[in-house]
């Protein structure tokens, strides 16, 4: 399910810069391979603050961290619905969500 008709998913590669006004749902990967997923407000932001070690606390001890998806959300309560149902995606779906998207992990 995507986030609703206005969802824009696309690489992270060709994902930044987005609209401040935005709502992402994100997945990073960190460097011990895992995958993280959250939403933010200003996308590019939140990934300098994970980077930082100010981020989520999963993330502190697993950096650096890289974006690997991003989806765009026309509010935050749709983000915060697609957020988890990305969460509650098996590893194997979410990589070939990543795959879908043209992101091999």
């Amino acid at each position: 399910m995507a986030c609703s008709d206005a969802m824009v998913a696309t690489p992270a590669a060709t994902a930044l810069p987005l609209p401040a006004s935005a709502w992402s749902v994100y997945i990073v990967e960190c460097a011990d391979g895992s995958l993280y997923t959250g939403i933010a407000l200003r996308l590019e932001q939140r990934i300098a603050r994970h980077n930082s070690g100010k981020g989520a606390r999963y993330t502190r001890s697993r950096l650096p961290v890289r974006l690997v998806y991003h989806e765009s959300c026309p509010d935050k309560s749709s983000a915060l619905k697609r957020e988890l149902a990305i969460k509650a995606l098996p590893r194997v779906q979410k990589s070939l969500l990543l795959q879908s998207q043209g992101k091999n992990l």
